[in-house]
C-alpha cells in the first residue's frame, strides 16, 4: 500500500470555489477530420460524410476558477478530443475556446508555448515517467524546461512528492514503484508546475479498483488545499459524480447534458441519460450537502472547528459526507442530523425520510 498523503482540511471543496464568471469558456467547439476524397467512416449515428468526420460536433460549456468539470461518456464519444483541443494538441475546426478572457486558439507560437508551460498541465492514463530518472527528477523536469535553477525545482518536486504522499521516496526509480504510486508521481509532476488548469485524461481508468478509489480520494483532497480547475475525462459514472462539481455527459460528439449529479439523477434530460444513471449507487454519490433541507432559524455558527449548538445535541456531518456513511447514524436511532460547512456554519439538515428518498430510484421517489 502506498504511503499515506498529507492531510488535507475538511469539508466540502465546493465551499472555496468563487462565483466569478467563467475562467474557460467553450463556444460552439467543432472537431472534423478529413477523410480525404473517397473515403467514408460508416459509424452509426455519426456524422461521416466524403470530406471528413465529426469527432466533436457544436459543444459549449463553462468551467469556474477551482472547478472539477468532468466529460464523461463512452469510447468515441469525443471526450479525449475535447480536451486535446483545450491545450491545442488538436487544432479545432471551429468554435472558441476562452481561459482567462484570452481567444486560445488564436496564440502565436511563444504564446502558446507559454501557456502550455505555465497556464495548462495534463496528466495522461499512462504515466509517461521518464524510466532513466529518479521521481523528484521526473517531476521537476517540466521546472527545469521553464529554465528554473536546479535547486528550487528540486525543492518544489520533493514537496509535491510529499504532498502526494511519496515523500520518502523522491529518488527511487519508476520501475521500483506500483501502478498507484507511479500515477501519484504524475499528479506530483503537474502539482510541481503551479500550472492554473489541471487537464486529466482517464488518469484513474488503468489503476486497480482499490488504488483508483485511493487515487480519487486524494485528488478530492488536494483540491480542498490548492484549488486548481480541473478538466476530468472519465468513462465511468460513478467517478464522474463522485468527483465532478458538474458533469457533462457526451455521446457521438454531442453534449447531452451538463449538470450537477444531482440534476443527472433527478432529471435526466433524456432516455440516453435515464439508462447511465438508472445503475449509480446513489449512496456512494450522493452527498448531505446535495440533499438537506433548510437550517433551523436557531442554530448559531461555530467558530472553525468548534460544533454548532441549537438548543440541543445535534449530530452533525459535513455537507461532503456521502450517504452511505450517513445511514449508520439514522439506523441507530438518529432522528434528525445536522449539516455544516467547514467552518461549522449550519447550511441544513436531513432525516431518514429525505435520505430514503434521495436513495429511491426516481419513479418510485413519490411514493415515500
Amino acid at each position: 500500500m502506498s504511503a499515506a498523503p498529507v492531510k488535507a482540511p475538511a469539508g466540502d471543496r465546493g465551499d472555496a470555489m468563487n462565483t466569478e464568471g467563467p475562467f474557460i469558456r467553450v463556444d460552439h467547439l467543432t472537431k472534423v477530420y478529413s477523410l480525404g476524397k473517397s473515403a467514408r467512416l460508416g459509424l452509426p449515428g455519426r456524422r461521416s460524410q466524403a470530406k471528413g468526420f465529426t469527432a466533436v460536433d457544436d459543444v459549449s460549456f463553462d468551467v469556474k476558477r477551482g472547478q472539477i468539470f468532468v466529460i464523461m461518456g463512452l469510447s468515441g464519444s469525443g471526450k479525449s478530443t475535447i480536451i486535446r483541443m483545450l491545450n491545442r494538441l488538436i487544432d479545432a475546426s471551429d468554435g472558441s475556446i476562452t481561459v482567462d478572457g484570452r481567444d486560445v486558439r488564436s496564440l502565436p507560437p511563444a504564446q502558446l508555448r507559454a501557456y502550455r508551460n505555465q497556464t495548462i498541465n495534463m496528466v495522461f492514463q499512462h504515466f509517461g515517467l521518464f524510466p532513466h530518472k529518479s521521481l523528484i527528477d521526473n517531476v521537476a523536469f517540466g521546472l527545469k524546461v521553464r529554465g528554473v535553477d536546479r535547486a528550487t525545482r528540486e525543492a518544489k518536486a520533493a514537496e509535491a512528492l510529499t504532498l502526494v504522499g511519496l515523500g520518502d521516496r523522491i529518488h527511487a526509480m519508476p520501475d521500483q514503484l506500483s501502478g498507484g504510486m507511479k500515477q501519484r508521481v504524475g499528479l506530483a509532476r503537474a502539482l510541481a508546475t503551479d500550472a492554473e488548469i489541471l487537464l486529466m485524461d482517464e488518469p484513474f481508468s488503468a489503476l486497480d479498483p482499490l488504488i483508483r478509489k485511493d487515487m480519487q480520494e486524494l485528488l478530492v483532497k488536494l483540491q480542498r488545499n490548492f484549488k486548481k480547475t480541473i478538466v476530468f475525462v472519465t468513462h465511468d459514472l460513478n467517478e464522474a459524480m463522485y468527483l465532478g462539481d458538474r458533469i457533462m455527459v457526451m455521446k457521438q460528439g454531442r453534449n447531452v447534458q451538463t449538470g450537477t449529479a444531482l440534476d443527472l439523477l433527478e432529471a435526466p434530460a433524456d432516455p440516453y441519460i435515464e439508462e447511465f444513471v438508472a445503475e449509480v449507487d446513489r449512496s456512494k454519490v450522493l452527498t448531505a450537502g446535495m440533499i438537506s433541507k433548510d437550517p433551523d432559524p436557531g442554530m448559531a455558527a461555530a467558530a472553525p472547528g468548534v460544533p454548532a449548538r441549537s438548543g440541543h445535541d445535534a449530530v452533525r456531518v459535513s455537507e461532503a459526507t456521502v450517504l452511505t456513511e450517513l445511514l449508520p447514524l439514522l439506523a441507530a436511532g438518529t432522528e434528525r442530523v445536522e449539516v455544516v460547512d467547514e467552518h461549522g456554519t449550519p447550511v441544513g439538515h436531513v432525516t431518514a425520510e429525505t435520505v430514503l428518498a434521495a436513495l429511491a430510484p426516481k419513479e418510485y421517489s413519490h411514493a415515500l
